[in-house]
């Protein structure tokens, strides 16, 4: 059987691993590409490799913030696993990769017919929601330093290096605030020598240091994952 990079897949029986590999198209994904639309039906889940895609909420003045992360641990399309087809955030790729896609009709298929996968998808659906809900802690609670600790090592836990390809602009799109502050503090970690900044990425030198920095920010949704997932 091949050994899948995605961890929800490599965490499946090979029984309901067949149920999806005959839905699957590998496809690369460049940043910015769009997986869902805001209120739009969901058409293909994603299964990711590699590379990271950001569940951004928007409010009515088209106001943005991020209250979500998927990487090589998961998978688009939790509004599919609950049993909905839509969902009122859009989620973009943020840093480019490979996916296993997957039709939702076809995920829906294959759920149907194994309870098995239809509990880990919904553990996963947990996992998310628990994300989501550490974020919200997080813009409330959190001062930036602390946000942006968390951010990287989020974004950090889903490459496969140290490298985080990621600009100003988006991070200051995932956490919420001006530009001119991400860099501010981007330049208080450079200075503390745990990361180093270049154009379009960041560059993680202390992983530990931020780890300390993120405090009780971070782990929460790391941990539902091994206790659900493994």
């Amino acid at each position: 059987m091949v050994k899948h990079l995605n961890r929800l897949l490599a965490a499946l029986s090979a029984d309901d691993l067949a149920l999806l590999e005959l839905g699957f198209e590998k496809v690369d994904l460049e940043r910015r590409y769009v997986l869902e639309t805001p209120n739009k039906a969901v058409d293909n889940v994603y299964f990711m490799e590699t590379g990271v895609a950001s569940v951004v909420a928007v409010n009515g003045r088209g106001e943005r913030i991020e209250v979500g992360l998927i990487g090589c641990e998961g998978m688009s399309g939790v509004t599919v696993v609950m049993g909905n087809h839509r969902s009122p955030h859009s989620t973009y790729m943020q840093i480019g990769g490979t996916a296993l896609c997957i039709s939702a009709a076809d995920l829906r298929t294959a759920m149907s017919q194994s309870p098995s996968l239809q509990r880990l998808l919904l553990h996963f659906a947990q996992i998310f929601m628990t994300q989501a809900a550490q974020t919200a802690v997080a813009n409330g609670r959190a001062k930036l330093d602390e946000r942006l600790a968390r951010w990287l090592l989020m974004a950090h836990d889903r490459v496969s290096d140290d490298e985080v390809q990621l600009t100003h602009e988006f991070l200051s799109v995932m956490l919420g605030v001006r530009r001119a502050s991400v860099t501010t503090a981007l330049d208080a970690l450079k200075k503390r020598g745990l990361i180093e900044v270049r154009r379009g990425g960041i560059t993680v030198l202390d992983r530990d240091a931020i780890e300390k920095i993120a405090g009780s920010f971070y782990g929460v949704p790391e941990a539902e994952f091994r206790r659900l997932i493994g």
